[in-house]
């Protein structure tokens, strides 16, 4: 293969339009054209892959030959992957299955919008450009949290979701899936898990300060057939989906479902109100062994190494000092750290960790190999991390994608603070004051997508991008290789209209289209 020379029938976009930025990029002039006569073929099984998506784009058949044009090889003393486009061919080389993924994005990228289609859109001269490409993620854990407890995500949509962070090159679907609004995961030994906490009757409509919902039930849940087949979809995509169910806290569902689980002495609802709540789970021993019954049936559907438990926004006002001293404890406010341990130590004795929100570093000895995700600022994690526990930020002053977008006054339920597309941007996941070894123990950032006020794909579409595709570039991106002006061109060029052809409904840069706004629904501006 010779690096020079070599024009398709008209110009495609190069190198400079890939997204998140690459390590390094050596363009060399000259195009590759894919014809009908281009041959895909090689070792991982990001070939089949990238044939099925390019197949239906392109038309062209892209079959597998002995010496093809694009060729992919496993090379495990690499270090992510090279990418290499000469005048006649392309070699891909990754050093893993994960890595030759990720190129096979670049590739889909390099083709143009039209690539992102599910069909072709009419006559095009495909080319790939001539040049090298050399990439490597900075971060580990590049993730985002989709709520599905608040409002819930009907399986088509979730599937999507995660096609739409494999083709970021994020790698992890943080799944909330319980919570005072609705609880979305089966569990056959507790059916009314989900025949009675998979369902509410209405739902609060912005933010109010009245108990006034909208009247309109609310629900659904995931089966486990169901959530293996999500699991098994999002790996094939290198995309590791994380569990949470959310204990001891946010658990009102579960005790609509089974009342015993509570301390209280009268049923109550699955909750049609956002915030925080008072009721939370008891701590007999028959509460926690119904949760480890849980968290057994969850491990056998979901294989992630790692578990969420939960732990945030716990309120002790129904726990007693007389509870508190039958576990051997001081304080009341004791009673959070122990009840964490108890399912983390039987999250150990599956072979996982548990991950906890911040909250879980203030109650007690923190469970070995726990993971702290800090999510209400850094200081958390900082502390955690120097303590000698990995760490993923997420904290809500810079990438909680729930929150307004700007100031502007037809911002669809604004609530939280004012994060930008610049602003996401602009984030660093290794704060200023964390050096040394500790810096090696934050795994990465995860975004989180909150759907208290995000009731559809729609929504969740318009809160999440742009803003999901610049925290891609964070995560990914060294640093010292990051530039604004240079991202917010490629995102207006050539991203946006990859968003396009995907079909996302994401917010445009000069604000909300009439039909994205919600007038009269009131939020909450910090």
């Amino acid at each position: 293969m010779d690096l020079k020379g070599g024009l398709a029938s008209r110009p495609v976009p190069g190198f400079e339009t890939l997204l998140p930025r690459p390590s390094r990029v050596d363009a060399t002039g000259g195009l590759l054209p894919l014809t009908e006569n281009t041959t895909l073929d090689g070792d991982p099984a990001a070939v089949t892959w990238l044939r099925e998506v390019l197949v239906a784009a392109t038309g062209l058949p892209l079959r597998p030959a002995a010496d093809p044009t694009i060729r992919f090889r496993i090379v495990p003393w690499l270090s992510g992957h090279l990418i290499r486009v000469f005048p006649d061919g392309v070699l891909v080389e990754a050093q893993d299955e994960e890595s030759a993924f990720h190129a096979a994005q670049s590739i889909r990228q390099l083709l143009g919008p039209a690539a992102f289609r599910r069909a072709p859109i009419g006559p095009a001269d495909w080319a790939l450009p001539c040049g090298v490409v050399e990439d490597r993620p900075r971060f580990a854990w590049r993730g985002a949290l989709l709520d599905v407890a608040r409002h819930f995500m009907p399986k088509d949509g979730l599937l999507r979701f995660i096609d739409l962070l494999a083709a970021h090159k994020l790698n992890r679907l943080h799944l909330h899936l319980t919570d005072d609004q609705g609880w979305r995961f089966e569990v056959k030994r507790y059916p009314k898990l989900t025949e009675v906490g998979g369902w509410r009757e209405g739902s609060r409509v912005g933010v109010r300060t009245d108990d006034v919902t909208d009247g309109r039930p609310h629900g659904g849940f995931y089966t486990q057939d169901d959530l293996r087949e999500v699991v098994a979809y999002a790996a094939r995509r290198h995309v590791v989906v994380v569990p949470e169910i959310d204990i001891p806290g946010h658990s009102q569902a579960a005790i609509a479902a089974y009342p015993e689980l509570g301390n209280l002495t009268y049923p109550l609802p699955v909750w049609p109100l956002w915030g925080v709540n008072e009721n939370v789970l008891n701590t007999d021993d028959s509460t926690v062994d119904f949760y480890r019954h849980v968290f057994d049936e969850l491990v056998d559907v979901f294989p992630s190494e790692i578990i969420c438990v939960g732990g945030d926004e716990v309120p002790t006002v129904q726990w007693t000092a007389e509870q508190a001293s039958r576990r051997g404890l001081a304080t009341v406010p004791e009673l959070h750290g122990w009840f964490i341990r108890q399912i983390a130590e039987h999250l150990g004795a599956h072979g996982r960790r548990a991950m906890g929100w911040d909250e879980i570093a203030e109650v007690g000895p923190l469970p070995g190999g726990a993971v702290i995700a800090s999510w209400r600022g850094e200081r958390a994690g900082v502390d955690a991390a120097r303590a000698g526990f990995d760490v993923v930020m997420c904290p809500e002053q810079k990438v909680y994608l729930d929150h307004r977008e700007s100031d502007r006054r037809d911002e669809p339920i604004p609530v939280g603070m004012v994060h930008t597309v610049s602003d996401v941007y602009e984030y660093d996941p290794i704060p200023a004051d964390l050096t040394g070894d500790a810096v090696r123990r934050v795994l990465g950032a995860q975004a989180n997508v909150w759907t208290e006020h995000l009731d559809s794909p729609r929504r969740v579409d318009y809160a999440a991008f742009p803003r999901l595709s610049a925290f891609a570039e964070v995560v990914w991106t060294e640093r010292s290789n990051r530039d604004l002006a240079d991202f917010t061109r490629r995102l207006a060029d050539e991203h946006l209209p990859r968003l396009d052809a995907l079909g996302v409904e994401y917010r445009p840069l000069a604000g909300p289209h009439p039909w994205q706004t919600r007038p009269g629904v009131p939020g909450r501006p910090r």
